[in-house]
């Protein structure tokens, strides 16, 4: 493995500022990466490799890693999505969201007038969907794995019983969470040091209630989750709380294989994921909208490069809010939305003399007819199996909630539906009845795993957290590679924007622009709104060598371990 430390000084001038930050070391390997959001299942994912197993075996460790070593988002909890390149060139897409309760109804976060409850669907025992993760695990690795089930998920186990090493970043994240883990989970003391101490770095958080969910989950499959005694306690703590789920909801669940969305850029092949994450439709809307203009030419800095990104991302945040959903529920116009002559026509009416208003930009019509707090990880083998997994408990912490005896926490995920239509959820995301509530219903995702092949070859495995803001840090870092010529660790710290239609501003890290070349956005209407951090971006990036090269996003404790 070599190692090379730089400073990204990317030798990039913002207006009359030049962006420079130190950088996490530029990774690069021979064999096998992993790529995630902490150093511990990062190198637990390595081990597996080590041992013989692929990249389907490493997600799966990986996962059960994060559930123990990553609570703001790692989990068995909640769920999320698979995107998989076999060493054949296959794709494949499992879908693993969270589902609605069957008791769930379309109106159940709004009052006898008609209006949301505020917060109802964000917190608390009413905000679980029905979790997804373990199902999706077992799913995969009934088809591609490998090594025996035991041994994928015995090093979490360990992990949990012996206790994680807190992060700087981790520490921070419990203590900012003590009243709300108070507040939901009386009589329990998850994750709380104690009433009048706080987490520290380096202190050990040691978590046997988990460890013993987890051996069941080693022992049974889904089985140990979905039935059994972890299935009692979950529904215990439901009935506890007067929540919904039942014993019925955990049995029925299943993840569901379905196809990626399949698109070319330039001679790249992108693979993504299809509905209900907008991420692959929305991915190549983008990047359909951008391929015309010569933004490589122009530069990653250039006012016309991020005027078209924007204007791009208006319309298609646009068209997310009213026509993606679950397709199992909705017809989704997925050809229509991505159909070449569509595309032409959204992008006619921009102007680069003036900013578009999201007030004049409605979805299209056809005839007939997402927390900032997820995780992903990024993974190829050996023979070149490739793995991009994003999953979520949504809000960070996701409900808050602990299942008493078993040590997890519970998702949040109902607020990604739309509770009323027209309303914003808490990305300021906008849903209609394509998204609505209903028994048995997958909530629609940003989520955006994404694989991109080069002549028949992988290129690059790349995906983050984000919430609303995923798609748009995959979009940029994609471009930052293939139009920018940017390594991957140059292309996961450059900073990023982001407009999602809705409300009608452009987000930006506050080291993206200058003085001056804000003042000619603003002078072109564009709203600009300062922010400390977009996305944790994971990627790697296959070298014409066939060397990988690693990508760890600055923003987190993102860690690449290769061999």
């Amino acid at each position: 493995m070599q190692q090379t430390k730089f400073i990204v000084l990317i030798a990039i001038f913002l207006g009359n500022v030049t962006f420079a930050q130190t950088s996490k070391p530029l990774v690069e390997s021979s064999k096998g990466m992993v790529v995630s959001t902490h150093p511990a299942s990062s190198e637990i994912g390595l081990a597996i490799l080590k041992k013989g197993g692929n990249a389907i075996d490493a997600a799966v460790a990986v996962n059960f890693a994060l559930a123990v070593c990553h609570p703001a988002a790692g989990n068995i909890g909640g769920g999320g999505f698979l995107v998989y390149r076999d060493k054949q060139a296959q794709s494949y897409a499992l879908d693993f969201r969270e589902k609605a309760p069957l008791k769930a109804f379309r109106d159940m976060y709004l009052d006898e007038n008609g209006a949301i409850i505020p917060g109802k669907s964000l917190a608390g025992i009413f905000s679980v969907g029905v979790p997804g993760a373990v199902a999706g695990m077992e799913a995969m690795h009934q088809k591609f794995g490998k090594l025996p089930w035991y041994e994928l998920v015995k090093p979490a186990i360990d992990l949990a019983r012996n206790g994680v090493v807190l992060t700087e970043k981790e520490a921070r994240g419990l203590n900012s969470q003590k009243l709300d883990f108070q507040k939901f989970n009386v009589g329990k003391n998850y994750m709380i040091k104690s009433q009048d101490q706080k987490w520290e770095k380096g202190d050990l958080l040691v978590q046997e209630d988990l460890a013993q969910s987890l051996e069941r989950i080693a022992k049974r499959k889904s089985k140990g989750f979905y039935r059994g005694k972890t299935a009692r306690l979950l529904v215990k703590e439901m009935k506890r709380q007067g929540g919904i789920m039942t014993k019925k909801d955990l049995k029925s669940y299943q993840a569901a294989w379905r196809n990626t969305v399949n698109f070319d850029y330039k001679g790249k092949k992108i693979i993504s994921m299809p509905p209900p994450s907008s991420g692959g439709i929305a991915l190549n809307q983008l990047m359909k909208m951008v391929e015309p203009f010569p933004i490589s030419q122009w530069g990653p800095q250039s006012d016309s490069t991020i005027q078209v990104m924007v204007e791009a991302e208006r319309r298609v945040y646009a068209d997310r809010s009213k026509w993606l959903g679950d397709p199992d529920f909705v017809k989704v116009p997925q050809t229509e939305l991505v159909n070449p002559s569509y595309i032409q026509q959204r992008m006619k009416d921009f102007s680069f003399g003036q900013a578009s208003l999201s007030t004049s930009i409605s979805a299209g019509q056809f005839p007939g007819y997402e927390s900032t707090e997820t995780t992903h990880y990024s993974i190829v083998d050996e023979e070149g199996n490739a793995v991009s997994i994003t999953t979520t408990l949504n809000n960070s912490y996701g409900s808050k909630v602990f299942v008493g005896g078993a040590g997890f926490l519970l998702n949040d995920e109902m607020d990604d539906f739309s509770a009323k239509a027209g309303s914003p959820n808490m990305f300021g995301l906008i849903g209609s009845k394509a998204n609505e509530i209903q028994p048995g219903k997958r909530m629609l995702s940003s989520m955006t795993p994404t694989i991109v092949e080069e002549n028949g070859k992988l290129k690059m495995v790349v995906g983050t957290p984000g919430g609303s803001t995923i798609i748009t840090s995959v979009f940029q870092v994609i471009l930052n590679t293939l139009e920018m010529g940017m390594n991957m660790q140059q292309a996961v710290e450059y900073p990023r924007f982001h407009h999602q239609w809705l409300p009608d501003q452009v987000l930006f890290e506050k080291n993206r622009f200058g003085s001056e070349q804000l003042n000619r956005l603003n002078e072109k209407k564009y709203k600009m709104m300062p922010v400390n951090g977009l996305g944790l971006v994971e990627g790697i990036l296959v070298l014409p060598s066939g060397k990988l090269q690693g990508g760890a996003d600055s923003r987190g404790d993102d860690t690449v371990s290769a061999y």
